[in-house]
């Protein structure tokens, strides 16, 4: 017997194995997915290529019109959520309700970074088994997943008894302010839910998922010094002057956070001397200085990552303290700004990975672990982690150099995510016996 000939009986008996392992109506769900994958590719080419970048108001409305009658075939009751209030263009939400079962929020986003002077607009073909396009990954690919996931659902007559909120937002990329508006969507959909489920591409491995995801806080540290003649730094009336006092604290942040496990804190930016301006929102600023003078004023701005708010808490008051040991004659004061919560990995969202990892084995797609929080950057799942009983993240497409011109998706993704995902849904609608009152 040839090696050709092993290999094709030992493929065909994991196809058989994993068949015997799905119900009737689960088998059915892999089947339309299955042949519904050229209108599905065709749409999400329609949706890349409509520019959506985070600030293209138009181009976000455009992507949730071409989603909106989509959503309508299946039953949902849509609508769009005006984002004037926090400058952006808003949230696509669907939702359908009145059946039986857990309440299950699925959570996208409509924008990407590539705004309309990107160089990179258009959706291609690499190859038989990629794409490339502006969010295909991230995450036009994952909306299209969830839609599939929800057509199979629909087509075995599931979907109808169901209760799903869909939140697709338009600012993921470039959140709105204040974020009580901005999120305000997400938070709303959370309390009303049991679980929910990101279709974000977490590290793109289509082997993990997200349990938790370290959440994002910026930080500003502003110095002042007292201005003199270089000639007399140190002296006891003039001191140590701004910028001096700034590195004190920038190397104290160095030598007494970064033993703290799944933290990151990083100084992405700083200004310092005379006369210092700063623009929050471009991320720009002017200064002026000069060599024989003490500087008088110094600003820094981050960010912190932290796995729980705990973590996040403990580091904001190390922080604190270290800025005010402060060098002779300089005061500095951090301002900790709003941000992506974390989503921490508690019992509720590895129960659900278990799940999801038994759909994958019984797919024949093997098992699914949970993704290293240092791999996956802040998204908008974490903004319910206070509300759901369990949280996944990462259902989405499976794919490469997200955020750059050389995003790139696997294509057969489009199916096999979305068969992990219709299953999933319609095993929690089966074995949960109860809801949120």
């Amino acid at each position: 017997m040839t090696k050709r000939i092993m290999m094709l009986i030992l493929c065909s008996i994991g196809i058989f194995e994993a068949a015997a392992a799905l119900t009737v109506d689960e088998q059915k769900m892999v089947a339309v997915i299955d042949a519904n994958q050229p209108q599905a590719m065709s749409m999400l080419e329609k949706s890349v290529n409509i520019n959506s970048g985070t600030m293209n108001f138009a181009g976000v409305k455009k992507v949730a019109s071409l989603l909106t009658p989509e959503f309508e075939s299946l039953g949902f009751d849509v609508w769009f959520e005006d984002g004037s209030a926090f400058n952006r263009a808003g949230h696509l939400v669907a939702k359908i309700e009145g059946g039986t079962g857990p309440k299950l929020l699925l959570i996208g986003h409509l924008d990407t970074v590539f705004e309309p002077d990107s160089p990179f607009q258009s959706f291609t073909r690499v190859d038989e088994k990629h794409i490339k396009g502006p969010g295909v990954a991230d995450m036009k690919g994952g909306n299209q997943i969830m839609l599939e996931a929800l057509k199979a659902l629909h087509a075995v007559g599931k979907l109808s008894s169901m209760n799903i909120l869909v939140v697709l937002t338009g600012d993921e990329e470039l959140s709105g302010r204040p974020l009580a508006l901005s999120k305000k969507a997400l938070v709303d959909g959370a309390k009303w839910a049991d679980v929910a489920l990101g279709f974000e591409n977490g590290d793109g491995n289509p082997q993990t998922a997200n349990i938790s995801r370290r959440g994002s806080v910026d930080w500003t540290l502003t110095v002042t010094g007292t201005p003199a003649h270089s000639s007399q730094v140190f002296k006891p009336q003039v001191g140590a002057g701004a910028i001096y006092e700034a590195a004190r604290i920038l190397t104290q942040f160095y030598e007494e956070l970064r033993s703290e496990r799944l933290l990151t804190f990083n100084p992405g930016r700083i200004m310092g001397g005379t006369q210092v301006t700063h623009d929050k929102g471009t991320n720009s600023g002017t200064t002026f200085g000069k060599n024989n003078v003490v500087a008088e004023h110094a600003i820094v701005t981050g960010d912190i990552r932290a796995l729980s708010l705990e973590q996040l808490t403990r580091v904001k008051h190390k922080m604190r303290a270290i800025v005010e040991q402060n060098l002779p004659q300089t005061k500095a004061t951090l301002e900790v700004g709003e941000g992506y919560p974390p989503l921490a990995p508690k019992a509720g969202n590895k129960e659900l990975l278990s799940l999801y990892s038994a759909v994958s084995a019984d797919l024949g797609q093997g098992e699914v672990t949970a993704v290293n929080p240092l791999n996956a950057g802040a998204a908008d799942v974490s903004f319910t982690s206070e509300y759901v009983d369990m949280a996944l993240d990462g259902l989405g497409m499976s794919g490469s150099a997200g955020h750059t011109v050389n995003e790139t998706a696997v294509v057969s993704a489009l199916a096999s995510q979305a068969k992990r995902a219709a299953i999933l849904m319609s095993r929690l609608h089966e074995q949960a016996g109860t809801g949120k009152p």
